[in-house]
This record gives structure tokens, sequence and C-alpha cells, in this order.
């Protein structure tokens, strides 16, 4: 038991890290991340957002009748995502503003369904709350480090703070959207190569 949750806890950092591996959220992944601070934000109200609706549907999940489960799972995930929003709204205002129309697209995010159904809708509360900790984790950091690339070449910065003076000239190119798939690859490929390597 303790093997299956620490496996359950884990999986989504490394083996089937959303972002790197399974390639899910990309539309957050490459809008938000033009810094460190942007990404998790993003990551961290994503977290939350997968922690709650995986409960509250493992929780639920003989009482829904499995032909209309999808819509079921949509509307849970769709209050789990307002409550964050507001709660931003009124004590982030600065990251709520930069996060902008990503926040309610969490609703659609696939990492959220997908693990509603793949995992949540078979699987205890405690599971499925270790399931969503590590997938939670595993799309944060993929969504911090990508942010920190970008805002290290593309701005001598790092979580807002400047790296090097006001001559310097920063590759502007990674702060904008071709730089979010440079910068993904790039990162992808360093990823998977050491994550072959433990394997």
């Amino acid at each position: 038991m303790k093997n299956n949750s620490l496996e359950n806890l884990t999986r989504g950092i490394l083996r089937e890290n959303p972002t790197f591996v399974m390639m899910l959220g990309m539309c957050p992944t490459l809008g938000v991340t033009t810094s460190a601070l942007n990404g998790l934000g993003m990551g961290l109200a994503t977290l939350l957002v997968l922690m709650i609706s995986n409960m509250l549907i493992s929780g639920v999940k003989n009482y829904i009748p499995d032909v209309v489960r999808i819509p079921c799972y949509i509307v849970i995930i769709a209050s789990c995502v307002t409550v964050i929003e507001m709660l931003m709204a009124a004590y982030l205002p600065e990251l709520y503003a930069a996060l902008g129309i990503f926040i309610p697209l969490i609703v659609v995010n696939c990492i959220i369904l997908g693990r509603a159904e793949a995992f949540a809708a078979h699987n205890n509360i405690w599971q499925s709350l270790l399931d969503a900790i590590g997938m939670g984790l595993g799309f944060t950091l993929s969504l911090t480090i990508l942010g920190l690339v970008r805002e290290l070449l593309g701005s001598y910065a790092a979580f807002g703070y400047p790296l090097a003076g006001e001559e310097a000239t920063p590759l502007l190119l990674f702060i904008m959207p071709p730089g979010a798939f440079l910068a993904l690859a790039g990162l992808m490929l360093i990823f998977n190569k050491l994550r072959g390597q433990k394997s």
C-alpha cells in the first residue's frame, strides 16, 4: 500500500509529467509562462483545482450515472475553478490580472478532466488526492521552470528581479510566443534525456 501511494504521488512529477512527457495543458503552458511567477501561479491554481476536484469526484463517483459522468465531472471542476478564481481576484489581484483568461480555462484543461476520468473515477479519495498532488506538482514545476528559462533569456531576470544592468540586451524572442515553443522544445529534450538515463 505504501509503495502504491508513493507511486501515485511521484508518477506525475517525473514518469508521467503532464507537460514534458504527456504534453497536456499546452495552452496555459505556452500562454502564461512569460515569467517564473506567472508559471508558478498558474501551476498552483491548477494544483488546487486538481486536488479538490479529484477528491470530490472520487467521493461521488458511485452516485453519478455512467451516461452523464463527464458533464457531472465538468460541473464539479467548473465549480472548483470558480472558487479558486474568486479567491485569486480577492487576494492576489496582480497575479489574477497577469493570468487573465487562462484561469477560467482551467475548466477545460485536459489534465484536470483526464485525471478525473482515468484515476479519481476508479480509486478512493486518499489515492486520488495523492495522484492530484503528484500531477499538480509536476505541472507546477514544469511551468515554473519554463517561465524561469523564458524570463532569464528574454529579460535577464528571475522571479521579477533583474540580474543584469540596463545596458544588457536580452533575447526578446523568448518572452514572445515563438520563444515559448523554442524554450519548451529545449526543456522537453533535456527532461526526457535525463529521464531516459534514470530508467
